[in-house]
């Protein structure tokens, strides 16, 4: 949808100033339609504009007063707590508001879809249209409260499209603790998201992304430590890349409480994704059961089916019951060999996002058995990182994100490390717009002709998004080592083949 839906106002719909005559023509224009397009023929113009149209606001404005609701629906500074607060008895018609209403015998009920339209224009103006500019911590707050009503119309808790676990009740009680998505963003007990249509659960996964990305704008535009500094604000936060990425920048300057809920927002956040990658390397392939290894004599171990087998002859048909002898468990351990992991990340501000999944990522094998991991930061200057490897909290925390990139210095601390290539594997994540690239690219591909693995990686993100230097990636599929650039997954794939 582009700009060209500013219609000149003398064209918005004709709006009737009372209920349709009893003599209006079956066939004739439906005045509930013409209402309901005047609705949303403002919403559009307010969204692409912030600037009035007069004819469509006074059409809009009238149309509300005949139906009974407050004006302030058409005033995005007003709040939907407010306008509940002033207003109680609309509480429960934001309620599985985007939902369809059930038809009965066929036929529509009009003047109910007009009253829809205006609920719902104003939930969804007052979330997407977020204007530009400085935004203070009240105005996030206020948003985020909106938020939590437009999820609420679609059936889902406060905070779960967004990706929040879970809010604290709203302080004061009330009309903000009603709507859960009040100052304490608390969770309304009818947002279950239960009884959603098909086409709310195709739309429904779309939604949250946009809500994270409008979130992760409001906080760019805000003074953030202002927020960090009010616990109650912090927690209402959605950790996400973006927000990361600046805390990653700023925490040098953070001290006391900011610092404390800037460090807990980055562990929400690593544990979310580790959540998911650890998942992902579990699905992976692993290596042939180790039967040289007895299996360990725990329950979830038993193998109850070869026991009864072997202990079939103990069966008393008298008493019709079976005696053990003996119980058989399965084997667990995997026939490994011990490797080395030699992780070497980009932290200039470009890849951060790579960066932060790879640091991660690198924490879950070194929880792997016989698995050796080194971590190795760069920009112009790098940093062994090995020994907080484990603990990709703590690794992020000694990061400093920016600057230029000067590869050669991370290969100086990359290279001893490598003291027998064929059981070693060098990732290397960047997206390779070096300052010497010759140099650089030499010693890498000295790597791989020593007989190491090593896997250079573009971009490990969600989105697979990345630019990469064109000279290296040319020549690193020249080398038979291509530039690995899209999802996680791929990664994970390429190291558990090589490590187990």
């Amino acid at each position: 949808m582009t700009h060209d839906t500013h219609h000149d106002p003398a064209a918005a719909p004709a709006v009737p100033d009372g209920p349709a005559s009893p003599n209006t023509p079956a066939d004739g224009p439906d005045p509930h339609d013409n209402r309901r397009q005047a609705l949303y023929w403002r919403l559009l113009a307010r969204l692409f504009d912030p600037e009035e149209q007069a004819a469509l606001e006074s059409a809009s404005l009238a149309v509300v007063e005949d139906i009974g609701l407050p004006s302030a629906l058409l005033d995005p500074g007003v709040s939907l707590d407010s306008v509940v607060q002033r207003h109680p008895q609309l509480a429960d018609e934001f309620d599985g508001l985007m939902a369809p209403e059930p038809e009965e015998d066929g036929a529509r009920d009009r003047a109910a879809e007009v009253r829809r339209a205006a609920l719902a224009s104003k939930v969804l103006l007052n979330v997407f249209a977020t204007g530009s500019g400085t935004v203070s911590a009240e105005q996030l707050a206020r948003w985020q409260s909106d938020a939590g009503w437009l999820e609420r119309a679609f059936g889902c808790r406060p905070g779960e499209l967004r990706g929040q676990r879970g809010a604290a009740p709203a302080p004061n009680g009330g009309a903000g603790d009603r709507a859960g998505g009040g100052a304490g963003g608390g969770v309304s007990p009818t947002g279950t998201g239960g009884g959603r249509t098909p086409d709310l659960n195709r739309l429904i996964p779309a939604i949250g992304p946009e809500l994270g990305a409008i979130e992760a704008g409001l906080v760019k535009r805000m003074h953030l430590r202002e927020v960090l500094a009010d616990s109650r604000l912090a927690a209402r936060l959605t950790p996400s890349m973006s927000l990361i990425e600046q805390l990653l920048r700023d925490k040098d300057n953070l001290s006391g409480v900011a610092l404390a809920n800037a460090k807990s927002l980055i562990r929400r956040y690593v544990d979310e994704v580790a959540e998911v990658l650890r998942t992902q390397v579990e699905k992976a392939t692993v290596g042939e059961l180790d039967r040289s290894v007895p299996p360990k004599r725990v329950f979830r171990n038993l193998d109850l089916d070869r026991t009864i087998w072997k202990n079939l002859t103990n069966w008393s048909p008298e008493e019709e019951r079976l005696y053990v002898d003996r119980l058989y468990y399965r084997h667990t351990s995997r026939k490994t060999t011990p490797q080395r992991l030699i992780v070497v990340v980009d932290q200039s501000g470009s890849m951060v996002d790579s960066m932060v999944n790879c640091t991660i990522l690198a924490s879950i094998f070194a929880g792997l058995p016989k698995v050796d991991v080194h971590l190795i930061a760069y920009d112009t200057q790098a940093l062994d990182l090995t020994p907080w490897a484990s603990d990709p909290f703590e690794t992020l925390l000694r990061t400093k994100l920016g600057g230029g990139t000067d590869g050669t210095v991370a290969m100086a601390l990359a290279q001893p490390k490598i003291a027998e290539p064929r059981n070693t594997v060098v990732v290397w994540i960047s997206d390779f717009y070096e300052w010497r690239t010759t140099e650089l690219f030499d010693s890498m591909a000295a790597i791989h002709r020593s007989g190491a693995k090593f896997i250079p990686v573009g971009s490990v993100t969600s989105s697979g998004r990345g630019s990469v230097n064109p000279w290296f990636r040319e020549r690193f599929k020249d080398l038979g080592t291509p530039v690995i650039s899209g999802h996680i997954k791929k990664l994970v794939h390429e190291l558990k083949t090589f490590l187990t």
